[in-house]
């Protein structure tokens, strides 16, 4: 519950964290179930607060995908929430190319492709990444 009391957590890593705390438990799952049951502990609500959160800070859709794969989330959990945000990514990507790079325009090729690199490091599609690029020119 102290996990739960900071923040939302997915079910994988309750498990995970009380693991390492509590190597030698046989009941760390079966108590999780029970928080689960009760609703005070959600994936789908983790879910959605992380994709928030991941938005807030830039990322794009295929690297918040795969963060919450690696936490335990279902696929299609996880692109409900993602779609659930309702979000703009062309603005998101434009916002955080503004903000990284001003309006400075890449001076060679090699700048060129480290901004895309930047941008495909961050998950977003390569269609955005193409828009975002044709604004520069």
């Amino acid at each position: 519950m102290d996990l739960l009391a900071f923040r939302e957590h997915s079910f994988q890593e309750l498990v995970t964290k009380l693991s390492r705390k509590f190597p030698d438990c046989l009941f760390i799952e079966p108590q999780l179930q029970i928080l689960t049951d009760e609703n005070l502990q959600s994936d789908q609500r983790f879910a959605e607060s992380f994709v928030r959160g991941r938005i807030n800070k830039g990322h794009g859709p295929l690297r918040i995908k795969n963060e919450l794969k690696q936490r335990g989330i279902e696929n299609h959990m996880a692109l409900s929430a993602i779609d659930e945000a309702d979000v703009n990514w062309f603005s998101v990507i434009s916002d955080l190319s503004q903000k990284k790079y001003g309006n400075t325009l890449p001076e060679d090729h090699k700048e060129k492709a480290k901004r895309i690199r930047f941008f495909q490091y961050r998950g977003f599609e390569y269609y955005l990444i193409n828009e975002v690029v044709d604004s520069w020119c």
